[in-house]
């Protein structure tokens, strides 16, 4: 790995995201580090500093990836600085408390589907268009789905709609990057152990709820890190990473 190859981590500042930007970064990528606001992001540039990154590659650029004018903005100082891209890693996403379908509001589905579905279009409609014209061409895409993403929770009608979703873009943009070099996966995770908080409890298809199995976060890492690693022209396309007892198959 080069510091040439150039990667986007959306919802860098947090989570899942900042600890995949450190795995990238400590495989030599230089990472945009992208969310919302700026002070985790520089966070998380610092921790990367901290582990014995080159802080020349970790760069923190704020957007919001749910409007198109700030996502187009973002790749276009992208070009400028690096005049490429190769890998883009769809991670970020607002959710909204687990409630029955009947109690959603249409302004909590917008902000879900939004910053989900929308923010998986816009990023990758930008990377697509940078990636086809780069030399040489091609790239990644890494989309985060979710275990509902194939099978749903009760009461999360609006995040399971958002990650079925970006099954769909992820399949179209494998099949659509095909004639660019562009391949397109997804990596569907499964519960993580939090970091600050207890494992809260959770209703099951049958109406309990239970505290499920979880599992270290840097298993979701390992496998981003490989599936970034692979060489263009060979491709995962759809992985879930989850604790084995974790309630999923069948669980509907």
């Amino acid at each position: 790995m080069t510091a040439e190859k150039v990667s986007v981590v959306t919802g860098a500042g947090s989570g899942i995201g900042r600890a995949c930007a450190l795995g990238l970064l400590a495989d030599g990528w230089t990472v945009v580090l992208t969310g919302r606001r700026e002070a985790p992001l520089q966070e998380t540039a610092r921790l990367a500093e901290l582990a014995g990154a080159d802080p020349d590659r970790a760069v923190p650029l704020t957007a919001d990836i749910s409007d198109e004018d700030s996502v187009d903005a973002l790749f276009a100082r992208i070009s400028d600085r690096f005049g490429r891209l190769d890998l883009l890693f769809n991670n970020a996403a607002d959710t909204m408390p687990y409630l029955p379908t009947e109690e959603v509001s249409a302004a909590d589905w917008h902000r879900v589907m939004d910053s989900i579905a929308t923010g998986t279009f816009l990023c990758s409609r930008a990377a697509f268009r940078l990636m086809k014209e780069q030399s040489p061409r091609g790239g990644r895409i890494i989309n985060n789905g979710a275990p509902s993403a194939q099978v749903p929770r009760p009461d999360s009608i609006a995040f399971t709609a958002a990650k079925h979703a970006v099954a769909g873009l992820t399949r179209s943009l494998s099949l659509d990057g095909r004639r660019y070099d562009i391949s397109a996966g997804q990596i569907d995770i499964g519960n993580v152990t939090p970091e600050d908080r207890e494992q809260p409890a959770v209703r099951q298809a049958d109406g309990s709820l239970r505290v499920e199995p979880t599992m270290d976060i840097r298993h979701v890492v390992d496998m981003v890190r490989a599936m970034a690693s692979l060489p263009v022209g060979v491709n995962v396309q759809s992985v879930t990473v989850m604790p084995s007892a974790m309630p999923y198959i069948g669980r509907g």
